[in-house]
């Protein structure tokens, strides 16, 4: 699954990007962090974001069915991996809010939104969706 920062890193410009609902799996930020992105870590949890920010990301609670949008703005993408299917909708609307790619790999079986661009790297399923 690390094969997705690498993706992300050859699609996306250097700069803010935003992985939301990152749980307690932090590989694909730090790696993107170590690629020179300036990550940002969102989820409602709050352990999950202590649990980021002692990995060393730079993490903040968000409810993303009722955003702080001013978090998201400066962004060159959000992603996120594995959001449940209800969460990948507001996903999008936080995409085209701040008019920012927006990038979800599901679970197998998963419904994706429609309008969202299906690409496979490496054999990942990675959807896409473009302002």
């Amino acid at each position: 699954m690390i094969e997705v920062a690498e993706f992300i890193a050859r699609e996306v410009k250097k700069g803010k990007v935003i992985e939301v609902g990152i749980g307690f799996y932090t590989r694909i930020a730090k790696r993107l962090k170590e690629l020179g992105f300036d990550v940002l870590a969102i989820d409602i949890n709050k352990d999950a974001v202590v649990n980021a920010k002692n990995s060393g990301l730079n993490a903040e609670v968000d409810d993303i069915f009722n955003p702080n949008i001013s978090l998201y703005m400066g962004a060159k993408a959000i992603y996120s991996i594995r959001p449940t299917p209800e969460m990948m909708n507001y996903i999008l609307k936080i995409s085209k809010a701040v008019k920012v790619p927006a990038y979800i790999v599901p679970l197998t079986g998963d419904p994706v939104p429609q309008g969202m661009k299906l690409i496979t790297y490496r054999g990942i399923p990675i959807y896409k969706w473009e302002p």
